[in-house]
């Protein structure tokens, strides 16, 4: 074999055998079913307790996507929807969504955002945080903006000690 040849054959194997070591299947932390549906039980329990019988609650995963909505028997037909889109909003935003809410008020820059498909700027969403890493969001509509906020935060303080 030449000296050619073979340097192409060694580069080559070299290149398919680095591209072979960077492939891997990733491992990524995600909220599964029986989290959703504790985060959701303890936000509409939270509604609930403060005179809010009427709520829906929806928790999204990491990729935005819905893995649970609940509503009370007592909740209006388009609060699913908007308890979907908090969700969302705080996940993909990595914030509660009344921070992104007032971030993108007046902000030129980030106030485009607010039009973004599924996004909704009214608070109600909490996203839900391993450390630094968004594994999912939960929202809450049906009560005032305040206290859907305080619903959502009490559906993740619900799972906090998985969250470590």
């Amino acid at each position: 074999m030449s000296k050619i040849k073979f340097t192409v054959l060694s580069s080559v194997l070299t290149l398919a055998a680095t591209q072979a070591a960077d492939a891997q299947v990733l491992t990524q932390r995600n909220v599964s079913l029986a989290m959703a549906k504790t985060i959701a039980e303890a936000s509409l329990r939270e509604c609930a307790s403060k005179g809010f019988p009427g709520t829906s609650v929806a928790v999204v995963d990491r990729a935005g996507q819905t893995v649970l909505i609940m509503r009370s028997d007592a909740s209006t037909a388009q609060q699913p929807e908007m308890a979907r889109r908090k969700a969302y909003t705080a996940r993909m935003f990595r914030r509660t969504t009344a921070d992104w809410a007032k971030r993108t008020l007046d902000d030129p820059v980030t106030a485009p955002q607010r039009d973004l498909e599924d996004v909704i700027a009214l608070a109600g969403g909490v996203p839900i945080m391993i450390g630094d890493e968004a594994i999912g969001g939960v929202g809450s509509a049906g009560s005032t903006q305040e206290q859907d906020d305080a619903c959502a935060k009490a559906g993740v303080a619900a799972v906090a000690n998985q969250l470590r």
